[in-house]
């Protein structure tokens, strides 16, 4: 069984960068699509980006080139360096592994496609 725990999360000030960080237990870990999502009060998880089991990465429009996930399969851990953070980066961040039929664009968006998920950690960015 595949457990996911995020960390690295805190406060930032506005244009400064944070790293976040998604260490998963159990076996296989080089072959599961890992996603970042991110989550604020009253709104709904949003998507933030995707890397796949051979590091093709893909990202929300807003990312605008800040953000950057990686994977160390070595550690088991999955990245997400973000620059240039704004105010409106402000929300729960959370890792999650991919449980649909196919990695595309239509199904890796999607929250209910992933079959496992972290606690969550908070990032705040002040302005």
């Amino acid at each position: 069984q595949v457990q996911l725990v995020e960390s690295g999360g805190g406060l930032a000030q506005a244009g400064g960068s944070l790293r976040l960080s998604c260490a998963a237990s159990g076996r296989f870990f080089s072959n599961y699509s890992i996603s970042w999502f991110r989550h604020v009060p009253g709104k709904e998880r949003e998507f933030v980006g995707s890397i796949n089991w051979i590091g093709t990465t893909y990202y929300a429009h807003f990312v605008k080139g800040r953000f950057t996930i990686s994977r160390d399969s070595a550690k088991n851990t999955v990245y997400l360096q973000m620059n240039n953070l704004i105010p409106d980066d402000t929300a729960v961040y959370f890792c999650a592994r991919f449980g649909g039929q196919s990695w595309t664009v239509v199904e890796f968006t999607v929250a209910t496609h992933y079959d496992t998920w972290g606690q969550g950690t908070q990032v705040i960015v002040s302005s």
